[in-house]
């Protein structure tokens, strides 16, 4: 029977992590193929029109199609790798790998932003009379269309399974139909008054290229380098962990990113002096499990600090050392404080912000809190301001 049991909640841990992740990747997949197929059909129409008329603002606006065609194989190849199985010698998964295949993209857009901001400059040196018809600018506006379309869905599916590629490539699309749609712009001003801006246009667009290929790796760096965990994410998994009668605040919470919504953390809790590691255990079992299934977040390890419920003195002495320490600018926050009077010995941990060297800070406390109780041993424990 016990063997049963154990069985069922090893299932209830790992079939939603496999089937979420499959789901997940299908749906990136599915919108990355379809982002191919259309980016490359508009690239094809506007490189026609773009020849046919000598108008280098449509060839660069069908240069960065392609370009966007090619993140998306990116994407898919990238989402196709971090979703392989964890082994020996990658016992956490190949997530981050999505955040690679991030940052080749960006370097594609960025690549192909400065590739068209030389040839706009060559076009503005050495102008070419451009030709427009009306056919071609039905395609341009067809595709301007086309683009609209394809952003909105491709960035709704993104949000939908948490993907910053499929996103950002949503908000890319978005960002293209407003570039095509000055093209256009540019090409009816020629057809109506002769005035030529279409080369400038390039320029515009060449630009604009350019700060998203590097808006895009400065978030790719950002996931790669590590960066604060997302505060609903932290505020939820607070949330639940507070929920418990026993537990009075859980601080400490560090969270490792091992690729999109593939969080393991750790925490530490503040329970009763007086609790058992009989009552313990079960009650780090339990939030284990209920943060994981609410929230997905698997927590690797739940530490302890313990505080006083017996000693009225230690009231007391926390009141003041905490009036003292959070008078400093620098102190986010005060937390796993317990008292040994009859050894005396006090112990606290406190969270610092980065204006300040951790050590410097806690000698600044050590000693203001040594000269408020000399006969004391003081521990002061600094603590990175992690999460919000």
């Amino acid at each position: 029977m016990e063997e049963k049991k154990t069985e069922a909640v090893q299932d209830r841990q790992t079939e939603p992590i496999t089937g979420a992740a499959v789901s997940r990747d299908k749906v990136i997949i599915r919108t990355s193929l379809l982002g191919i197929l259309v980016n490359l059909l508009l690239a094809a129409f506007k490189a026609a029109v773009g020849l046919l008329t000598h108008s280098i603002a449509v060839v660069l606006d069908a240069v960065n199609n392609t370009s966007d065609a090619l993140s998306s194989v990116i994407t898919i190849v990238g989402t196709k790798l971090a979703g392989r199985r964890p082994d020996k010698k990658h016992p956490l998964g190949h997530g981050r790998t999505e955040y690679l295949s991030a940052m080749l993209v960006s370097a594609l857009v960025l690549y192909a932003g400065i590739t068209s901001f030389v040839e706009s400059v060559k076009k503005i040196l050495h102008p070419e009379k451009a030709s427009y018809s009306v056919v071609s600018l039905v395609i341009i506006a067809a595709a301007v269309a086309a683009k609209l379309v394809l952003g909105q869905y491709v960035k709704r599916k993104g949000k939908e399974v948490n993907s910053g590629s499929l996103t950002a490539s949503g908000e890319d699309a978005l960002f293209d139909a407003i570039l095509s749609a000055s093209v256009l712009g540019s090409a009816i001003l020629f057809m109506t008054t002769g005035l030529s801006l279409e080369a400038y246009v390039g320029v515009v667009i060449s630009v604009m290229i350019i700060k998203s290929g590097v808006e895009m790796m400065s978030e790719a760096l950002d996931d790669i380098i590590g960066h604060r965990p997302d505060p609903e994410i932290t505020r939820k998994v607070r949330e639940i962990l507070t929920e418990e009668e026993a537990v009075r605040g859980a601080f400490d919470l560090f969270m490792n990113d091992y690729g999109p919504d593939r969080y393991y953390a750790s925490v530490h809790l503040e329970l009763p002096d007086t609790m058992t590691v009989g009552e313990v255990d079960p009650l780090t079992r339990r939030v284990q499990n209920k943060v994981f299934q609410e929230t997905g977040v698997i927590l690797t390890a739940v530490s302890v600090y313990s505080y006083n419920t017996t000693n009225a003195e230690a009231v007391r002495v926390r009141d003041a050392i905490h009036e003292k320490v959070m008078a400093h600018d620098w102190v986010v926050q005060m937390h796993g404080f317990y008292i040994d009077t009859e050894k005396k010995d006090l112990r606290f941990d406190v969270v610092m912000n980065f204006d300040i060297d951790p050590k410097e800070g806690v000698l600044q406390i050590c000693k203001e809190v040594q000269e408020m109780y000399p006969d004391y041993r003081i521990t002061v424990v600094p603590d990175v301001d992690l999460a919000d």
